[in-house]
């Protein structure tokens, strides 16, 4: 399956849940898309879980084939599966970037990525999925530094989390340390993720 490309505000109101992280999508109409959006819907335990698994893949903009291959991979490392699945999607690379404030979406950040405009330890990377070890310093090449839309971007930027650092004066950010899950976002319910995938 394709990577999503249509209106992710839709995508927001459909799952209840906004995609952006700052609720914008979901303050004037705060229900489902469509004539029957404001129906009421009785949910089974599958639909639950599937849209757990929406949401949190909507949230980070994987493919399914490329989100169920992160599970996997987050199945087999020892400790709880949910956790290491998040702090896996929360290590890559085009993620870092928009957490940086270097773009005002994840989707800008992986443009970012895949025009080469990104370097990791003074390298450049173009892969989005590029998985960002702890310690790893994350900047810009020196011709992307003064971009207009990374000039905007930072002017908006919210916080740095607390797993990452940042250098003003280098414009340069380091993964100091994996994120715990008190740290990333409270409303996805992992839990219903892995049954979904335990079936």
């Amino acid at each position: 399956m394709s990577r999503y490309t249509g209106p992710t505000w839709k995508v927001s109101r459909r799952l209840g849940f906004s995609l952006s992280e700052t609720g914008k999508e979901l303050r004037k109409r705060p229900y489902p898309p469509g004539q029957h959006g404001q129906g009421r819907r009785k949910q089974s335990n599958y639909g639950l879980q599937l849209q757990e698994k929406q949401k949190l893949r909507f949230l980070y903009g994987l493919g399914e084939k490329q989100f169920r291959n992160l599970f996997q991979e987050a199945a087999k490392m020892p400790g709880i599966t949910g956790e290491n699945f998040m702090i896996l999607l929360e290590s890559r690379l085009d993620n870092l970037v928009f957490r940086l404030g270097f773009a005002r979406s994840r989707a800008g950040a992986r443009q970012l990525v895949t025009h080469g405009h990104i370097t990791v330890n003074g390298h450049k990377v173009d892969i989005p999925s590029y998985r960002v070890s702890v310690g790893d310093t994350i900047g810009l090449r020196e011709k992307s530094r003064n971009l207009v839309v990374v000039e905007d971007a930072l002017e908006v930027r919210p916080n740095v989390p607390e797993y990452l650092s940042y250098d003003e004066n280098s414009r340069t950010g380091q993964y100091i340390r994996l994120p715990r899950r008190d740290e990333l976002n409270p409303d996805i319910n992992e839990a219903e993720i892995v049954e979904f995938y335990s079936k």
